[in-house]
């Protein structure tokens, strides 16, 4: 399957790389490889059963939060994609520049304020690593989420499925064909004010309640605890450095 407008890699950008890793190292049992090269800055690769599965770094701007989480969705050309952005109404917070011979980076943000990566593969083409502890879905939560939802549909072509859920919001399944790619809904009403719109992943997780007590025992903090949703189970948690992610099953 093409990787072209779809979320093909996540990578965690912290001021403290080393306790991130070793957090996250015991919950999903990663193990962790660190690029010699100096051109790569100290970049970890995480593996699942030696199959790559998510990266850590450090951080260069300092009004970043000490933890957060980077998608990043696949372009062939990842300067027009960073065109078609500004076009949008969107705006290019870090213009395409080589990673070495791994691919050309660049992150843009949706007329939301969230942040999302783009990624032209090199050497490096994104997730191989299925299965438990896996990448698994994309959320973005916005303030203004019928301002995002046209954006990505002109930048990425991603088309819309709207769900009604049980708790009165209305969830935008993003979609690549008949392809469920990523999901999106509006800020709750109860998140304070200062949190903007934002990107998050989800890892998979065979047994949710299990994946998220370790978390726990590790120093996270709760967002939602597990509980069940029509076909699987998930939850969500604060990493000890603030970075948020889900856990998540489906049937």
């Amino acid at each position: 399957m093409t990787t072209a407008n779809r979320v093909i890699w996540v990578d965690n950008s912290s001021k403290d790389p080393a306790a991130t890793k070793a957090f996250y190292a015991r919950v999903f049992t990663w193990d962790m490889f660190t690029d010699p090269n100096p051109q790569y800055g100290g970049y970890t690769m995480a593996r699942q059963g030696g199959l790559d599965v998510a990266g850590f770094g450090g951080q260069m701007d300092p009004n970043m939060p000490p933890s957060v989480w980077n998608l990043y969705v696949g372009t062939p050309d990842a300067a027009a994609t960073a065109a078609a952005a500004t076009d949008a109404g969107g705006t290019v917070i870090v213009p395409p520049f080589p990673v070495g011979t791994a691919g050309i980076m660049s992150f843009i943000q949706d007329p939301s304020g969230a942040v999302i990566g783009i990624w032209q593969a090199g050497t490096m083409t994104g997730f191989i690593a299925t299965g438990d502890g896996a990448f698994d879905w994309a959320e973005l939560t916005a303030r203004g989420i019928d301002r995002a939802v046209p954006f990505y549909d002109a930048v990425f072509g991603w088309g819309q499925r709207i769900r009604d859920m049980p708790d009165g919001l209305r969830y935008t399944v993003f979609v690549v064909g008949e392809d469920p790619v990523a999901g999106g809904m509006e800020m709750p009403e109860m998140v304070p004010a200062e949190v903007p719109s934002y990107w998050m992943p989800y890892f998979q997780a065979a047994d949710v309640s299990a994946s998220f007590a370790t978390a726990i025992a590790a120093g996270a903090r709760e967002i939602v605890a597990p509980h069940d949703i029509p076909g699987g189970r998930f939850a969500i948690v604060a990493d000890p450095q603030g970075g948020l992610f889900g856990l998540i099953r489906m049937e």
